[in-house]
């Protein structure tokens, strides 16, 4: 079979599976509903800062394997930073506390054996008490498995779990962290260590890959809302886009497949009786232009000059991770379903009062801003929400599902939607060789 793969949504899910396609020679189409490509992942021009931002904030590990592969197919493996060490740095900005975590596959191991925790304040005790989460069953809850009472679950695994799984900790499937942790701290320290766009999320994972696709001649038509599916027998006929789009219907011939890449309440509206995840959380994101004399604070903890970046573990406040690049400091508020619904200047007040103290920057009123809003960012990552999760294959022999919020037994992450578009992708390939 070498028929044409029809890909419906250009987020990184569609983008991935498009990449593989093309390796091994097979003809692609792509649709994509909005103006522009990336999805959540994606860069753009503020206007109220002057300067181009990301979306949101996103931390991949050197040990996201699909997503690192997906780089270096487009050729960007290297705009991303990659540090010496698996350090981590975290201020609770309550106290004014710092500490560094170094992770690796031993580190548990090695504050058992020497009394050097991990974190201040946190006991042998506390390091035992991780290794419940290689036996947690598919029901129990993060906050179950690592805490809640012991100084290491709140000042590392809560923090890490949340931004990770975007769910809140006591609601939170233990079985996801599990997987993420099996991937990273398992492997060693040499897939710890955090990996930032140096850049933008645009130039690292979304241009190149638009590159590459335009080389090639594929056809990307952006504004295209696919409105439903023709079906005949088992298999997906034609793809009806409403009027605009080949007279409103892309008829499928023998040999031709899709790959539905698009949000879940997106992909139930157009595969009848599928069922998805239909719980979210949401993901608040404040970007600030520093001052470029007060961007010197922080008694050198910002390291970040040009387009260098540095990030830091917030706790204590409202915010939970910042990011300072060049003079834009982002921070990041995950499972923020209540946050979001705050009026944006109160949100930005509460979020530049945080970077403040964390860069020790004072007194200092707040700057020009931008506040970005994600009602529903990802799939909330509860057990019941999981066993949700749709797999691969649909009951068309011809239909495949794509996206982060799929089966991949990780969490709505970038290497979650990269890994399910290369799923997506090797079936059609095994299927026509």
């Amino acid at each position: 079979m070498t028929g044409r793969v029809h890909i419906i949504g250009a987020g990184l899910a569609g983008l991935s599976a498009a990449i593989d396609l093309l390796k091994a020679g097979r003809d692609v189409a792509l649709y994509e509903s909005a103006g522009h490509a990336g999805g959540r992942c994606r860069s753009f021009h503020d206007a109220a800062l002057g300067r181009r931002i990301d979306n949101g904030n996103h931390l991949l590990l050197s040990g996201n394997r699909a997503a690192r592969a997906y780089l270096g197919d487009i050729g960007s493996g290297d705009s991303l930073t990659v540090p010496e060490k698996a350090e981590f740095p975290f201020i609770d900005l309550s106290t004014g506390e710092r500490w560094t975590v170094a992770l690796g596959a031993g580190f548990l191991f090695r504050a058992l054996l020497t009394g050097n925790m991990p974190v201040p304040g946190s006991r042998r005790l506390d390091c035992l008490q991780a290794f419940r989460l290689a036996f947690a069953g598919e029901s129990a809850t993060v906050a179950k498995t690592l805490g809640p009472d012991n100084v290491l679950f709140r000042r590392f695994w809560e923090p890490l779990a949340v931004a990770v799984l975007n769910t809140e900790a006591d609601q939170a499937a233990a079985s996801l962290l599990r997987r993420v942790i099996r991937e990273t701290i398992g492997q060693g320290e040499a897939a710890c260590r955090p990996l930032i766009a140096n850049k933008g999320l645009s130039e690292s994972f979304v241009d190149p890959a638009l590159g590459i696709l335009g080389e090639r001649g594929v056809d990307v038509r952006f504004n295209s809302r696919l409105r439903a599916l023709q079906t005949g027998g088992n298999r997906v006929s034609a793809l009806d886009f409403g009027p605009g789009i080949d007279g409103g219907a892309v008829g499928l011939e023998a040999e031709d497949n899709v790959i539905l890449a698009v949000p879940p309440n997106a992909a139930a509206g157009l595969v009848p009786g599928l069922e998805v995840p239909n719980e979210s959380r949401a993901i608040v994101n404040g970007h600030f232009l520093l001052d470029g004399e007060v961007g010197g604070g922080g008694g050198g903890d910002r390291q970040g000059q040009g387009e260098e970046m540095t990030f830091l573990g917030l706790l204590g406040g409202t915010a939970e991770w910042l990011f300072v690049r060049g003079d834009i400091a982002s921070v990041t508020v995950s499972a923020a379903n209540e946050l979001v619904e705050e009026e944006s200047g109160v949100i930005a007040g509460r979020l530049w009062a945080d970077v403040a103290a964390a860069l020790d920057l004072g007194d200092v009123a707040l700057p020009p801003h931008r506040i970005v809003k994600e009602k529903r960012a990802t799939f909330a990552g509860t057990p019941a929400q999981v066993r949700r999760r749709a797999g691969t294959r649909t009951p068309w022999a011809n239909l495949f599902l794509a996206g982060d919020w799929t089966d991949t037994g990780l969490p709505a992450t970038i290497e979650g939607a990269v890994l399910s578009g290369r799923k997506a992708s090797e079936i059609i390939l095994k299927s026509s060789s």
